[in-house]
């Protein structure tokens, strides 16, 4: 083994042995926000009649940490084969995610084949549109197929954060402040993509929910301000 490859492998080993004490900051850390839910029912409604796929922004993953222990639910993601997708990996699913390992850049096609196995298994899903590296939100062609493949109901869901930093990322990702008000809102519409769609028709309905949920983000994002709650 060379120096560089022992040195990858201690680094590995040793984010490893981080996985639970991360998850149990993370846990601690979600106790001390204030969460709102809206639409609740009408997702659930939904997942009692069929398979759903949760959508959203990769900026606002860490208000739905623990959406699936909330629900009692496994739900798939897919994530990337990185060195920092191993680390998400072991973290994600002491929260009730289960890891299909694969981006639209690495191991794509073979990730999205086990994803629909698992949706249509576990009855849900969840897909980060516009990750591992963007662009930032924009809605790529694999949760569409996903949605095909399965017959799922796409249900965007949205994440906003009363206080909030914001990393210097390329999505310029967002950590609520401790004890911030929390709005996790399930979309009222959900998606229903045929199972055959030409090219047009499939770049409409890609493009449909992409605009819908940028214009909704621009409403939510003043929910907190005073008096603001449409």
């Amino acid at each position: 083994m060379t120096t560089e490859n022992r040195k990858k492998a201690l680094k590995f080993i040793f984010l490893q042995s981080l996985v639970k004490p991360v998850y149990c900051i993370l846990a601690l850390y979600n106790k001390t926000l204030r969460f709102r839910f809206e639409n609740e029912q009408v997702f659930l409604e939904r997942l009692r009649r069929g398979p759903v796929i949760l959508a959203g922004w990769h900026q606002r993953l860490f208000c739905g940490f623990f959406l699936p222990r909330r629900y009692g639910l496994t739900v798939p993601i897919m994530i990337s084969r990185s060195r920092d997708g191993d680390f998400i990996s072991g973290v994600v699913q002491h929260s009730g995610f289960l890891p299909v390992r694969g981006s639209s850049s690495r191991g794509g096609r073979k990730a999205l084949g086990e994803m629909v196995d698992a949706v249509i298994k576990h009855g849900a899903g969840a897909h980060v549109l516009d990750g591992p590296t963007g662009p930032p939100r924009e809605v790529k062609a694999g949760l569409l197929a996903m949605a095909q493949r399965t017959g799922a109901s796409i249900c965007p869901v949205y994440l906003v954060c009363e206080k909030y930093w914001t990393f210097n990322s390329w999505d310029r990702f967002m950590v609520p402040k401790p004890f911030s008000r929390v709005l996790i809102r399930f979309s009222a519409e959900m998606e229903e993509v045929p199972a055959f769609l030409d090219g047009p028709d499939f770049e409409a309905c890609r493009r449909r929910i992409e605009d819908r949920m940028t214009d909704t983000y621009e409403r939510l994002d003043r929910y907190f301000e005073k008096g603001e709650r449409s």
